[in-house]
């Protein structure tokens, strides 16, 4: 018979065996044992435990090897990429501004421009195991995890390489994803750069507050310097920063500079520093007793300066320099920078702008402009005084300074180049056409008031009243230099109508001389043609009164006009962009005199309206701007709209060496001036301030004359006019002791040398030293200034014009203005 089995024991059988407590889940074998129970329940449990732990390893390890497989290194972020364009005034070293994208204020360094100095004191302050990690800090996640669950934070005690790369590759997102992908594209990263590139680029990219992004930033915002000038002290409060940019800032810690938590950070640093050179780490020279010496106080952090990035006259300065920057294009004529490489790609721009001559201008402005009219009146905007002035370089095109209007944050309108009507200011470009047409300055016009003109109506002077409503008369026959210093309409309506293409040939004049045509007229622009702004208002080349200024225009366009006179004739492309070097440090775009230079009226146009514009000056209606030292030419000019109300006045003149035009405009520009303004022609407030511009920019400057008139006596149109007979020769000049530089000029007079005392009379010949033949004087200069005509001559105030005058361009032979054609 077989025995009967229990468990493991047999029945009856000689072994006596015990079978199994079935209460025992783990079969122990002396389960009526109580201790030896719990010691086998213990031991069993830690194998499993052990079995586990390494399958999660082994599962783990699995997953890190497939994520680091699957985790790819993206894109970079666009913005921290993004680093700020620089724009700097003439000569390349002090900052007009710069262009960012967005708020991110950004200047990178390459790993050779980073300052050694910062670089420990990064180090010290964010990742003393840096040069020992592979990108991850083993410890400091382990950390992390244990504080994260305890507390329910979710913060991370990351190494410098995984803030750059959550800085440049990925979102500020804290989740437990975004550290999984942080780990594994940092020890990517760690293998594909070197630690100098990896340290360089997070201090690139890394914000320090103050909307700073990168240590270049942050050194010039916080301490108004480059970083390579950075001292111990300076380099280490800006890596403490680091820890907490906000609330560190230092003027907003406390009186203390900083207050104590700053303070505390910044120990640590330098602490971390010294360190770092006890264990040869260093890359920069300092020793422990400066370390010692430093950590005592903070450095001095200056007063931080208001966000002025855009305030005053700097944002129409960069809105200026912006939108040439987008009208410049390659040879296939395409643009040659996009706003976006404008915005942020390090490009650093020179430009022609002076930082004196704009200072001389908003000086000006502020000094001169009545005190009771604001330029910004939020109540009533009609009655703002809106003022543009622009100074250009006679013989670049290049803008050196201007003066917009009110600061730029107010509002963004720039009246130096939206300008208003021009007025008389157009009246040298009537003359210059005039010249070149073959009248002279002699050929005379008429100067009654109450001209009519073939358009219909009646053309008024200056000095209207209830008693004299067609205003001043000069009389029936003054030269075009009257008319010129006088600023007398008829003169110039007349002499616009008697052209060959009456109208035509003034609007034509002025586009050469660098006016700009308006939007439907842009096509009769001269090739390579450019302007600020590019266009004109209402400037219609068949407008009869088109010489009288109705069209609006720039003052930054209308002083470029008057330098082409300055320049004898030759137009240069006014431009305010000088240089350009994109972020590598080439130069991908730079200024060429040539291509912008045009030949607008022959030398000798330019010179006689030259003499007519100075005339205007030493005695016309512009003698307020003569106070300056220079030689000057200018013009007047006050023009009216719609309702017969002076609407703008304006002063544009010039210097041998720089042109400037002045413009004041109420309201939106075409507002009521008269009885508004307790002087509202060109010849007060914008004269007034034009020579507040010109004296400190040319005082200083070496004497340097303007050549001689030529007198151009060409062959005048015969069509539509009755022919011109000229004016009064002048006298021939005569020999005199007292002959100034002034007179002998005008060619008034011949200065007689004076023997020096010790020079005695000699019997023997005097041999004479070769000298170059004396040119002959012009067969006929100006008139001569007898008693009966000086008005016509601008001497004296009653009105004579001289007997044998007679007024050509366009007078019938009784002087009757109805002759006047187009």
């Amino acid at each position: 018979m077989r025995p009967e089995r229990h468990g493991d024991g047999v029945k009856g059988g000689s072994g006596g065996g015990k079978g199994r407590d079935p209460k025992s889940a783990f079969g122990a074998d002396d389960y009526g044992d109580g201790k030896r129970d719990k010691k086998a329940l213990a031991a069993r449990i830690g194998k499993i435990a052990a079995v586990c732990a390494l399958v999660l390893a082994l599962i783990g390890s699995a997953g890190v090897i497939i994520s680091y497989h699957m985790i790819s290194i993206p894109s970079a972020n666009a913005a921290f990429q993004a680093e700020s364009s620089f724009v700097y005034y003439a000569g390349g070293k002090k900052e007009v501004g710069r262009f960012q994208a967005g708020d991110q204020n950004r200047d990178a360094l390459s790993p050779e421009e980073m300052p050694a100095l910062v670089k420990d004191a990064a180090v010290a302050a964010e990742d003393r195991s840096f040069y020992e990690n592979n990108g991850i800090d083993l410890k400091g996640i382990a950390r992390t995890l244990f504080s994260n669950a305890t507390t329910g934070s979710q913060g991370g005690a990351s190494t410098i390489t995984q803030q750059y790369v959550k800085n440049l590759y990925l979102s500020q997102e804290r989740t437990y994803s975004r550290k999984v992908k942080e780990a594994v594209i940092s020890l990517k990263i760690s293998r594909q750069k070197s630690k100098d590139e990896i340290l360089t680029g997070y201090l690139n990219t890394v914000y320090f507050g103050r909307g700073a992004y990168g240590v270049q930033a942050a050194a010039k915002t916080y301490f108004r310097k480059s970083a390579k000038d950075l001292n111990i002290k300076e380099a280490a409060a800006l890596t403490a920063i680091l820890n907490n940019p906000n609330g560190f800032d230092p003027e907003k810690a406390g009186a203390d500079a900083g207050g104590t938590e700053l303070l505390g950070r910044y120990q640590y640093v330098l602490n971390g520093m010294a360190e770092l050179k006890s264990q040869g780490k260093a890359l920069s020279d300092y020793d422990a007793a400066t370390l010692e010496k430093a950590k005592g106080a903070l450095p001095k952090f200056p007063k931080p300066k208001a966000d002025s990035r855009l305030g005053g006259q700097k944002g129409h300065a960069l809105t200026l320099v912006k939108n040439e920057l987008k009208s410049l294009k390659n040879e296939d004529g395409e643009p040659l920078f996009t706003e976006e490489e404008i915005d942020s790609k390090g490009l650093k721009v020179t430009t022609t702008l002076s930082a004196k001559a704009m200072k001389a201008a908003e000086d000006a402005v502020r000094d001169v402009r009545p005190e009771d009219k604001k330029a910004v009146n939020t109540k009533n905007p009609n009655n703002e005084l809106h003022v543009g002035a622009a100074t250009v370089d006679v013989k670049t095109g290049a803008l050196k300074g201007f003066y917009g209007g009110q600061d730029y944050l107010e509002s963004q309108i720039n009246w130096a180049a939206s300008g208003g009507m021009a007025g008389s200011t157009m009246k040298p470009f009537t003359l210059a056409a005039a010249l070149e047409a073959g009248y002279s300055l002699k050929d005379t016009w008429t100067g009654e008031a109450g001209l009519e003109y073939a358009g219909g109506g009646t053309v008024r002077n200056s000095g209207q009243s209830e008693s004299d409503p067609a205003g001043h008369s000069y009389g029936e026959h003054i030269t075009g230099i009257k008319a010129m210093e006088e600023s007398v309409n008829t003169s110039f309506v007349q002499m616009s109508a008697a052209l060959p293409n009456g109208s035509e040939d003034v609007y034509e004049m002025a586009v050469k001389a660098g006016l700009p045509p308006d939007e439907q007229h842009a096509a009769e622009a001269p090739a390579d043609y450019r302007s600020i702004p590019a266009y004109s208002v209402d400037f219609d080349p068949k407008n009869y009164l088109l010489t009288l200024g109705r069209q609006a225009i720039s003052p930054i366009n209308m002083a470029n006009g008057f330098a082409t006179i300055a320049n004898g004739g030759v137009r240069n492309t006014v431009h305010v962009v000088s240089k350009v070097v994109n972020a590598k440090g080439e130069v991908v775009y730079e200024w060429d005199q040539r291509d912008g230079e045009e030949r607008a009226m022959s030398e000798d146009a330019a010179d006689d309206t030259s003499y007519a514009l100075q005339r205007v000056v030493e005695s016309g209606t512009g003698k307020t701007a003569g106070v300056i030292k220079q030689p000057a030419a200018g013009k007047t000019g006050t023009a009216t709209n719609a309702d017969d109300d002076v609407s703008s006045a304006w002063f544009a003149g010039y210097t041998p060496q720089l042109s400037t035009a002045v413009m004041y405009v109420r309201g939106k520009g075409s507002g009521k001036l008269d009885d508004w303004l307790d002087s509202y022609y060109g010849a007060g407030y914008p004269a007034e301030t034009w020579a507040a511009i010109m004296g400190p920019l040319t005082d200083d400057l070496e004497l340097e004359e303007f050549p001689e008139p030529a007198w151009m006596d060409g062959i005048a149109p015969q069509d539509g006019h009755e022919p011109s007979l000229t004016a009064t020769p002048e006298p021939t000049p005569t020999p005199s002791e007292d002959c100034s530089k002034k007179r002998e000029r005008k060619g008034l007079c011949i200065p007689i040398e004076k023997p020096e005392e010790d020079q005695k009379p000699s019997d023997e010949p005097t041999e004479e030293p070769d000298e170059e033949p004396t040119p002959d004087e012009p067969e006929s200069t100006e008139p001569e200034v007898p008693d009966a005509s000086c008005d016509w001559l601008g001497d004296c105030e009653t009105s004579s014009p001289p007997a044998d005058g007679n007024n050509g361009g366009g007078n019938n032979d009784t002087g009757n203005a109805e002759g006047a054609t187009q």
